[in-house]
């Protein structure tokens, strides 16, 4: 048992259990273990009889009629706890109606033995004395043909059936024997498997071992980019905050440099049209002069051209401008004050903010320096977890256990020789019992065979043939052969009854369908302060809740022992795991690590400055409306191509002449005062009205922008000086769970493992099943066919034993016979 010992410590380093749950921890990265090297076992408990499987159905429903009342489990556990000593008078009664079938048939048995014995000797008494049969004289009727002929198909009958309850006994003995050369088979496979069990499990905890590797190393390397993690995760948090803030500020910087931009086109552009309308209105009265010049002309005077001169006459004071540019404000004063507060490039300065909140992976891993000092303590912990594994002698123990395994196997095989031996005597023995039926089957069948050959009809019966007279001799031989052995095999059939019967009932039955676990299991069966049999045996502790069919269960499912054996009792882990995995000082660091992002700067004061001279830049005092009331009239008063055209017309309408050219001349001039003054005043209308429209927006509300983008800023400046620790601590103990998370992932995974994968002990319950088909399938349904061939053999021997004699008295030569004379019958 040192040994097991030995084995139950070991496995119960690897008790792991969860810690209290508090708050829903973060996703955690899983982790990849791989795999615990697999034992892989050969035994099969299985099996399957094949075709003898029908007898041994025919031999469980017989013992199913004999004994129908359910396994007496609660009489037994009384009966075991009572010492057998004081068992009460109601227990034997229930005893004695649970086994009725069983003493009623033994019962019969019995009488057979004994009866049978002392019916042959007054049988052959009685024959001697001429009775019973035993006058050699046989009384002719008319219908003796008949009844020889049912005796003789009786007999056969009876010995046919004989031959075949021989053939099942020889059928069961043979089974005996091939089987028992598969036990050898079962015993080799099972030693085998216990090998490997012992062989692999001390790799099994090494590799469990091994892991933990694997779990400090991603904590490690968590540890080593706490940074970018622990940082990132802060930066995220904020930045819901601070990004739109800054955000705000960098669409202002390039709101002052689209505000420059429309300045300057304002300035440049009412320049132009301040020049430009002035050589403009000196074309269009310079044309307009020499227009009306033209139509002073004495042609115009004429009665049907002087209509269309008046027309065109009416229309000059048309060629004039629209707009008046030289009243609309300078806008040079705000255009100073912006290239002012250009000065400072504002863009720059919002970069250096984003860079110093980006910078906070940066400044959470400067911050985090002494957190490095856990390697040193994760690589105490993963040597206490090896030493604590190398505490027990594994290997010593396992191989200790393995050269005893080694031993026994070689004891056993060096048993081999004998058990064939033994059964080669056995099967002897049985066979011989058979002969002995086989011999009186031998003068039956003979008898029948002479008897039927040489028997004629025209024989008297004392001038019968001697082939006749042999036949009937051989059938009486039968039956004195019936007499000798018919009680010594009831006595052989009655005794294997008893036992492999009883044998069957009550261990097989329960065996098969595991009521015999619930007997050993029933608590304080064994004593009244012992409350369980199996770990007070193993564990000196019988109240640990361990049950045989428990073990049993969870090795046939091909667990691992220490979930099978309930390790977890026998060692307190959750001190081990408060001084290695969980350990204060490990869990002090941690709670040690402090974040502090005051250095942190989103808009330097000079930033702030240059805002708040952009929204007093006096781009809100520019008077828009007098601007857009402007931009919004045309250039002329009329439009020029238009003009040209009409005036294109009525020159159609004179007479050709030096009047008409003259007219289209001007109207020549006039589109290439359009094309030359107009369209480049257009231009630059529409350049200021843009800029104008730019403007406008940009000076609506502009302090009131700007305000809001300092409180912005000032408000996630003040999260991150004043309110950021919770964040801090936050995210901080997320990330510190999630290190943990890895921890309790490894030590998930050694419990899993342990369950499941470490030490299965499939060869534990591979051994009960292998005892159950050796002891039950192979040897006591075995034998149970035997004594059910045979007793049933031995009950048609009385059957045989009448015909048989019945039968002589037709085939024997009688010494006297009936002669039939006048009517009269003499003997002679």
């Amino acid at each position: 048992m040192l040994w097991i010992r030995w084995l139950v410590l070991l496995l119960c380093w690897g008790v792991l259990s969860d810690s209290p749950r508090r708050r829903s921890p973060p996703p955690v990265e899983q982790l990849d273990f791989g795999f615990v090297p697999s034992a892989i076992y050969d035994t099969h408990a299985y099996y399957e009889p094949g075709s003898i499987s029908i007898l041994f159905h025919m031999v469980h429903a017989f013992l199913y009629v004999v004994q129908p009342n359910p396994f007496p489990k609660d009489l037994i556990v009384r009966v075991i706890q009572q010492n057998m000593g004081g068992i009460k008078m109601e227990e034997w009664r229930k005893w004695i109606h649970y086994e009725a079938g069983f003493l009623l048939c033994t019962s019969i048995g019995i009488v057979f033995v004994v009866l049978t014995p002392i019916i042959a000797t007054c049988f052959c008494m009685c024959r001697c004395c001429d009775n019973c049969g035993g006058e050699m004289h046989q009384r002719q009727r008319k219908n003796a043909d008949c009844h020889r002929g049912f005796f003789t198909a009786s007999l056969i009958a009876t010995t046919i059936f004989i031959i075949l309850g021989v053939f099942v006994a020889y059928a069961a003995n043979h089974n005996i024997s091939s089987q028992i050369r598969n036990t050898r088979r079962l015993i080799n496979t099972n030693m085998r498997d216990l090998k490997t069990f012992a062989n692999n499990t001390p790799a099994q905890i090494e590799y469990l071992t091994a892991q933990y590797t694997t779990a400090k190393n991603k904590v490690m390397s968590d540890l080593d980019n706490i940074g970018p993690l622990l940082g990132g995760r802060i930066h995220i948090h904020l930045e819901k905050e601070v990004v739109p803030a800054l955000d705000g500020a960098l669409r202002m910087a390039g709101a002052m440099r689209e505000t420059k931009e429309a300045l300057e086109n304002v300035s440049s552009s009412l320049e132009i049209l301040q020049e430009g309308i002035g050589k403009l209105q000196a074309s269009l009265s310079e044309e307009r002069a020499s227009l009306s010049n033209t139509l002073s002309d004495p042609a115009c005077t004429n009665g049907a051209v002087s209509p269309t001169c008046n027309t065109i006459r009416s229309t000059l004071p048309q060629l004039g401008i629209n707009a008046d540019y030289s009243k609309l404000p300078n806008v040079g004063h705000a255009l100073a004050n912006i290239n002012t507060v250009l000065r400072i490039d504002l863009s720059n300065i919002v970069q250096r903010g984003y860079a110093s909140f980006n910078d906070t992976p940066k400044l959470v891993k400067e911050q985090t320096r002494n957190i490095v000092t856990v390697k040193g303590m994760l690589d105490k912990i993963g040597a206490e977890i090896n030493g604590f594994s190398k505490m027990f002698p594994v290997e010593a123990s396992l191989a200790n256990f393995t050269n005893f395994l080694n031993e026994r196997h070689r004891s056993i095989e060096a048993f081999y020789p004998q058990i064939d031996q033994m059964d080669f005597y056995r099967w002897i023995a049985c066979v011989a019992v058979l002969c002995t039926i086989v011999l009186i089957l031998a003068f039956n069948i003979l008898g029948l065979l002479c008897g039927s050959c040489g028997y004629d009809k025209q024989a008297t019966p004392t001038t019968r043939g001697c082939l006749s007279n042999t036949g009937g001799n051989l059938l009486m031989a039968g039956v004195g052969f019936s007499f000798i052995f018919s009680w010594a095999l009831m006595a052989i059939v009655t005794t294997l009854f008893a036992v492999s019967g009883n044998t069957e009932k009550l261990i097989c039955e329960p065996l098969a369908n595991r009521q015999i676990f619930k007997i050993i299991d029933t608590p304080f069966l064994v004593h009244p302060e012992k409350k369980n049999f199996l770990p007070g045996m193993l564990f000196q502790n019988p109240n640990i809740d361990l049950t045989l069919g428990s073990v049993y269960r969870e090795c046939y499912e091909n667990n691992g022992l220490y979930h099978a054996l309930q390790l977890e009792t026998m060692f307190n882990i959750n001190s081990f795991l408060n001084r290695t995995v969980y350990n204060k000082d490990l869990a002090k660091l941690f709670e040690s690590v402090k974040v502090d992002l005051k250095d942190i700067t989103l808009l330097e004061q000079a930033g702030r400055d240059n805002l708040m001279n952009f929204a007093n830049s006096g781009i809100g005092q520019i008077d828009y409306a007098a601007f857009l009331s402007e931009v919004n009239k045309g250039v002329t008063l009329v439009d020029l191509l238009s003009f040209c055209a009409d005036l294109e017309d009525q020159a159609d309408q004179l007479p050709r002449g030096a009047l008409e050219n003259a007219l289209k001349g001007h109207a020549s001039s006039i589109r290439t005062i359009h094309r030359e003054q107009v369209v480049p005043l257009e231009q630059a209308m529409s350049t200021l009205s843009q800029s104008i429209k730019l403007l406008q927006k940009t000076s609506d509300d502009l302090p009131v922008k700007v305000t809001n983008i300092l409180s912005a800023i000032d408000a996630a400046e003040f999260l991150i000086v004043h309110n950021a620790s919770f964040v801090v601590k936050q995210e901080t103990k997320n990330f510190m769970q999630s290190l943990e998370g890895y921890f309790k992932q490894y030590t998930g995974w050694v419990k899993s493992s342990l369950t499941s994968e470490v030490a299965q002990c499939k060869p534990i319950s591979n051994m009960v099943d292998s005892m159950e088909i050796v002891g039950c399938s192979f040897i006591v349904d075995s034998v149970n066919t035997f004594w059910f061939g045979l007793g049933g053999c031995c009950i048609l021997l009385i059957p045989s034993i009448i015909f048989s004699i019945k039968l002589a008295k037709y085939y024997r030569r009688m010494d006297t016979e009936d002669v039939f004379e006048d009517g009269q019958e003499n003997w002679n």
